[in-house]
């Protein structure tokens, strides 16, 4: 049996002794090298973190003491330790564990994360909590130096300043986020990193306080006591100093010893307090360590070489959009591009790397991306925003108030929209037709493939206001390739026509649409086939048309049905002198769990089978 064996619970490392650490942090990372070959996960900001989760399960003991991990993607050896391990065969899997922190599947999960930057404000309220309830129980807020780049975490300090009671920060510095962070934090705690002579420097200055004859012990016992420590006569952590949070470190985030010893002296003051941890994202495994980006969320991959196990042979629409996108920008000099710390995933990285001058990763600031954007396009260039479908929620006031009522010309590129999968509840892209829908001035498309993301795109730069695009993840569908009417604002694309039964489908429903009708056809039910490509106008004239020879209207999204382009079909039936039945295939009012995209599909009712039950038992075909 190897030492992992023996971790069937949050207090079993602690039975460990310390010389088996090392081997047991090895353990660890073996175990999740190979768990993600197979199965695919977040491996490098997991690597990066076993030293440093198992120091504070030896320091701290959940689930009484409170550990909250921002976003989540590093929470692995937590869940192992907390004792999951026998779990992970269905990590991310539909019906399995998640791949982020979940209150509902463990004690020791404090918080549920999986957006950036919140972990300092979640733990600043649950240790108000605890004053408050009169418990003595610690509080630890877990934070990369890529998160920290987010508004929200500089509020947060801002008021955990105020603290009159414990309250630890573990600052997380592998020096990444997905990408390579970028802005003022980023380089300031560059220079924090490559102090090279700062511990020296404090040790040699207190050597010489110490020679002092008669005040010389008293001078650097008093400065420990009132600054703590000699190290606060130096800039390192003065920014955090200055905010009220008392800063300890740089410390080695791979050396399970200091940082036991840095979180003994966290504990012990009555505040908030900073620990600064240095770790290598990737460590412990070669090409994780060589290109951390790559391996941040990765499928199942060749474990010696670490080289994908299926090697693409299609575009996926990402890649669409990133050619067309630099496409474009060679015919227009106007076009720039934004990102909030998400070159990579957006398929923004090539078009960077084409023009560096006119793309700007702003970091973890989706807020500020937005708003930046508006500037932009105010004065007078034409940005596009490439943003998930899940993060730009954090940017909804901007995209309201500092696009949208100025009507300025901002693009949204938006990726993952619809159904993301293994990501789970804060990942999928479900709402975005809702909160952007209600926004006056705000137009939205979506591709049925991807030649007609290609002249969406096209078309979005020559509109001239406000203008969405959604998108899924994955490999672009190629159907209908045929089928290339031209871009007319607010019109639909009348694919096939028969009578009797319309499908009025969005973006990545016209497949599915298209495979419904071929199954209704086959038992004597031939329908209409429509994209309608605008979920923001609805074509109301080829809606008005069809009319005259339909009865039933279904419409199909992959979004929920609460503020989606479906009830705005079935409003304007409902204003129509003709009855008309319209069916809704939409996603529920509910949040959506983690799991393969089909396997989600197909419980959630929205795949082709499922549609066709759905209209024989209601139509009775």
């Amino acid at each position: 049996m190897g030492r992992l064996d023996y971790i069937n619970g949050p207090e079993d490392i602690k039975r460990i002794s310390p010389g088996e650490w090392d081997a047991l942090a090895a353990e660890i990372r073996r175990f999740l090298i190979s768990h993600c070959s197979a199965c695919g996960g977040h491996l490098a900001s997991n690597l990066g973190v076993v030293e440093l989760t198992m120091a504070m399960y030896l320091s701290f003991s959940p689930p009484t003491d409170k550990i909250i991990w921002d976003v989540g993607h590093q929470s692995y050896t937590h869940k192992i330790l907390s004792g999951r391990k026998k779990d992970f065969a269905g990590l991310r899997s539909f019906g399995g564990i998640a791949g982020f922190p979940k209150r509902n599947e463990s004690p020791c999960d404090a918080f549920n994360t999986g957006h950036s930057s919140t972990s300092i404000s979640a733990g600043l309220g649950m240790a108000t909590a605890r004053d408050l309830r009169g418990e003595q129980h610690a509080v630890i807020s877990v934070i990369g130096d890529g998160a920290l780049t987010g508004g929200m975490a500089y509020e947060a300090l801002n008021n955990a300043g105020r603290m009159k009671s414990n309250f630890i920060i573990v600052l997380n510095d592998n020096r990444m986020s997905i990408s390579e962070n970028v802005g003022g934090m980023s380089a300031y705690l560059n220079s924090i990193r490559t102090s090279a002579g700062y511990n020296r420097l404090k040790e040699n200055v207190a050597e010489a306080l110490f020679a002092i004859p008669g005040i010389g012990k008293h001078m650097v016992e008093s400065l420990r006591t009132t600054k703590n420590g000699i190290k606060q006569l130096f800039v390192p952590g003065m920014f955090f100093e200055n905010l009220g949070v008392t800063y300890l470190g740089p410390v080695d985030g791979h050396d399970i010893k200091k940082l036991m010893r840095v979180f003994e002296e966290a504990r012990r003051l009555p505040r908030a307090v900073l620990v600064h941890v240095i770790t290598e994202k990737g460590k412990g495994y070669r090409p994780a360590e060589r290109h951390p980006d790559l391996f941040h969320g990765v499928g199942p991959f060749e474990l010696a070489t670490g080289v994908p196990k299926k090697n693409k042979q299609y575009p996926d629409y990402t890649d669409v959009f990133s050619k067309t996108l630099i496409q474009l920008a060679a015919e227009d000099p106007n076009i720039v591009a934004v990102t909030a710390a998400m070159p990579e995933g957006t398929g923004l990285a090539a078009f960077g790397r084409r023009y560096p001058q006119r793309c700007f990763d702003v970091g973890i600031a989706e807020q500020h991306a937005v708003t930046s954007a508006a500037g932009l396009a105010a004065g007078g260039m034409k940005p596009v925003v490439a943003v998930y479908s899940s993060f730009l929620q954090r940017g909804f006031d901007q995209v309201l108030h500092d696009v949208c009522i100025q009507n300025l010309p901002v693009v949204f590129a938006i990726d993952r929209a619809g159904l993301v999968g293994a990501d789970g509840e804060t990942h999928q892209g479900v709402f975005d037709l809702s909160y952007l829908g209600c926004i006056p001035n705000m137009t939205i498309l979506a591709p049925k493939n991807l030649w007609e993301l290609e002249e969406e795109l096209r078309f979005a730069f020559s509109y001239g206001g406000p203008i969405a695009i959604r998108y899924p993840r994955g490999k672009a569908y190629r159907g209908l390739a045929e089928h290339r009417e031209p871009i007319r604002f607010g019109k639909a694309e009348l694919i096939f026509r028969e009578e009797k039964t319309a499908l009025l489908a969005l973006g990545s429903m016209v497949s599915t649409a298209e495979h419904v009708r071929e199954k209704l056809k086959a038992l004597g039910q031939p329908c209409t086939l429509v994209n309608m490509r605008f979920a923001k106008p609805i074509d109301k004239e080829l809606l008005a048309e069809l009319a005259e020879t339909h009865e039933n209207f279904v419409t199909l999204e992959e979004n929920v049905l609460r503020g989606g382009f479906g009830l705005e079909v079935a409003e304007w039936a409902s204003s129509q002198k003709k009855e008309l039945s319209v069916t809704h295939i939409a996603l529920p009012d509910a949040y959506v769990e983690h799991g393969d995209v089909s396997v989600l599909r197909e419980h959630l009712g929205i795949d082709s089978d499922s549609v066709v039950a759905v209209l024989r038992d209601k139509y009775h075909w």
